[in-house]
C-alpha cells in the first residue's frame, strides 16, 4: 500500500526550508492522519537527524523528507557583482556587509547518504529531477520518492525514473519553483491536467491550495491529494515568525521574484521585492548567500519591508488554527465542496 493511499485526510503537508516546517508541525499533520514534511533544505546533517528523531518520537504516521538537488548550470558572475554592487549602500545602512556569494550543494551527498542509512517513508525532491541512481538506492530501502514539477516534459521524465509519486507545483504556491527551469508559467489546474494526461504516477497538486474547495477542485481535476504550505503557516506548531505571520494575515498581493535569493519564489510584495526585482539575476544559491545578512538584520531590525516573506496566492485565506485541526477541517470542508458540485450537476439532466 502506498502512503497516499494509507491517508485518512488527502491532505500533505509541503515542505518549508528556512523554520516553519518544524517537527512539530510535521508530527501534528501525521498524527491526524495527513502527511507531513521536514524541510532538508539549508540545515545540516545533524539537524535534519534530530528533526526526523523527533517526528518519530511524536507520531507512528507516515512522513517525508524535503531535498535541494544541487545546481548544474553556471551562473553570470558579473550579474551578481553588479547587483551585489546595487544592494551595498541598502546594507551599509543595516550597518552589515553583504555574505560572499558562493555555489553549494546544500550537502546533498552527505543528506542522501543519510536517508540512505536511515530511511524514512517518503523522500521529496526539488530543484530538478533526481539521478535515477538515488531513485533506485531510496526505494531498494523501502523509501517512497516523489519529484516536484513545474512542466509537463518533467512529469513525463519524472515517471521514467521510476518515481512513486509526482507533486506538480503551480506558479500560485509559495516559496520557491520546485522544477528547473524556473521560468515556466503554468498555473496549477492547466498544469495538473497536461501531466494527468501523460504521467501514470499518481500526482500531488501544490499551489494556491489553502482551504476544502480549494482541495475539491484539484481532486476532481485528477490530484490523489492536495499539498499545502501557506496554509500552514499560521499554525501554531509551525516556526514562523510573527512578522512573517502578520504578513500571510494581511492581504497584500504576491509576486514571483529572484531578488532574494537568485531563483524564483512567491512571497508578499515589500519595498526590497518592488526597488530589486527587475535588476534581479538568477544564480542560486549565491543570491542566498548574498542577501542573508541583509535580510537578517532587517528581521532584527522589525522591518517588514526588506525580508522575504514567502507566501502564495491565496495566502488572505490562511486561519490561525492547530495543524491537526487544520487537516480535518479542511478535509471535511473538501468532502462538503465536492458533494455540493456533485449535487449541482444533477441539475443538468
Amino acid at each position: 500500500m502506498s502512503v497516499l493511499s494509507a491517508l485518512r485526510h488527502p491532505i500533505v503537508a509541503a515542505p518549508m526550508a528556512g523554520g516553519p516546517s518544524t517537527p512539530a508541525l510535521v508530527s501534528a499533520v501525521c498524527s491526524a492522519g495527513g502527511l507531513g514534511f521536514l524541510a532538508a533544505g539549508m540545515i545540516d546533517t545533524g539537524r535534519l537527524a534530530a528533526d526526523i528523531a523527533e517526528v518519530r518520537a511524536h507520531t507512528d504516521g507516515p512522513f517525508g523528507v524535503n531535498v535541494f538537488l544541487p545546481g548544474s548550470g553556471t551562473v553570470d558572475e558579473a550579474a551578481i557583482r553588479a547587483y551585489a554592487d546595487r544592494l551595498a549602500p541598502q546594507a551599509g545602512q543595516r550597518g552589515v556587509t553583504l555574505g560572499e556569494p558562493v555555489g553549494g550543494d546544500d550537502g546533498y551527498p552527505d543528506k542522501l547518504a543519510m536517508l540512505l542509512a536511515d530511511p524514512v517513508p517518503v523522500v521529496s525532491f526539488v530543484f530538478g529531477l533526481p539521478d535515477r541512481a538515488a531513485v533506485a538506492a531510496l526505494r531498494e530501502r523501502g523509501t517512497e520518492v516523489w519529484a516536484t514539477v513545474t512542466r509537463p516534459d518533467a512529469a513525463t521524465a519524472a515517471a521514467e525514473l521510476g518515481v512513486d509519486a509526482v507533486v506538480v507545483q503551480g506558479t500560485e504556491a509559495g516559496g520557491h519553483r520546485g522544477g528547473l527551469p524556473d521560468d515556466d508559467d503554468y498555473a496549477l489546474l492547466p498544469l495538473l491536467r497536461l501531466v494527468a494526461a501523460g504521467c501514470d504516477r499518481p500526482l500531488v497538486a501544490a499551489g494556491g491550495i489553502v482551504d476544502g474547495p480549494g482541495v475539491a477542485a484539484v481532486l476532481a481535476a485528477g490530484a490523489a491529494a492536495a499539498q499545502l504550505g501557506t496554509a500552514f503557516l499560521r499554525c501554531p506548531e509551525a516556526g514562523s515568525t510573527p512578522m512573517h505571520r502578520a504578513a500571510v494575515a494581511s492581504s497584500a498581493p504576491t509576486a514571483l521574484t529572484r531578488a532574494y535569493t537568485g531563483k524564483r519564489a512567491r512571497g508578499v510584495v515589500n519595498d526590497f521585492l518592488r526597488r530589486h526585482d527587475a535588476a534581479a539575476p538568477a544564480g542560486y544559491p549565491q543570491v542566498l548567500h548574498l542577501t542573508r545578512p541583509l535580510l537578517a538584520a532587517a528581521r532584527s531590525d522589525g522591518d517588514a519591508e526588506v525580508p522575504n516573506l514567502w507566501a502564495g496566492q491565496a495566502h488572505p485565506l490562511a486561519r490561525d488554527l492547530p495543524a491537526a485541526d487544520l487537516v480535518v477541517e479542511v478535509s471535511a470542508g473538501a468532502r462538503t465542496a465536492l458533494a455540493a458540485a456533485a449535487e449541482r450537476a444533477t441539475r443538468w439532466c
